[in-house]
Formats: C-alpha cells, structure tokens, sequence
C-alpha cells in the first residue's frame, strides 16, 4: 500500500533543495576566493595583488554570511584567519 504524502511535506523538499543549492554556490564561491589569496601568497605575488585577492575573499566571505550559508561568527573567524596568515607572510617575505 502507497504512503500518501501530504503537500507541505513535498513542499518543504523542493525548498530546502534549493536552498542547499544555493548555499553551496556561496561556500564553494568563498572557499575558491580563500584558495586564490593562498595561492597568491605562496607564489610570491606582489602586495598588491594579494590585498585585492583579500579584499574579494572577505566580500565572498561576508556574502556567504549575510545570506545565512555559514555563520556569522564562522564568517568572522575565517576573516581573521586569512588576515593573520597573510600578516605574518607579508611580514616573513619583508625580513
């Protein structure tokens, strides 16, 4: 014998698929932007290469927090992550 389903069941199915979509479009966006400043810091990119790739990881970063994919204390640590990994590189290629 069927089960039969109700419709808000079907419903909430077909939003939360989308949702995860879209969720994951943002965290994979942000960690992508992360990955680059990496990259750029351990090639030895100028500075200011390396700062505009910041600046665009916090802004993925920030996005996926504001649109509710991480948290936005998870938002701030990674932030603050990148920050002091970049610091200490920029300050280790200077010495």
């Amino acid at each position: 014998m069927a089960k039969k389903v109700n419709k808000s069941a079907l419903k909430r199915v077909r939003q939360s698929s989308e949702r995860r979509e879209r969720n994951r479009s943002y965290k994979t966006r942000m960690k992508n932007a992360i990955k680059r400043v990496v990259e750029a810091v351990k090639a030895n990119e100028e500075k200011d290469r390396i700062m505009q790739l910041v600046r665009e990881a916090i802004s993925a970063i920030d996005k996926a927090a504001s649109k509710g994919a991480i948290h936005k204390n998870q938002a701030a640590r990674r932030k603050s992550r990148l920050m002091n990994f970049v610091n200490k590189s920029l300050q280790a290629v200077q010495n």
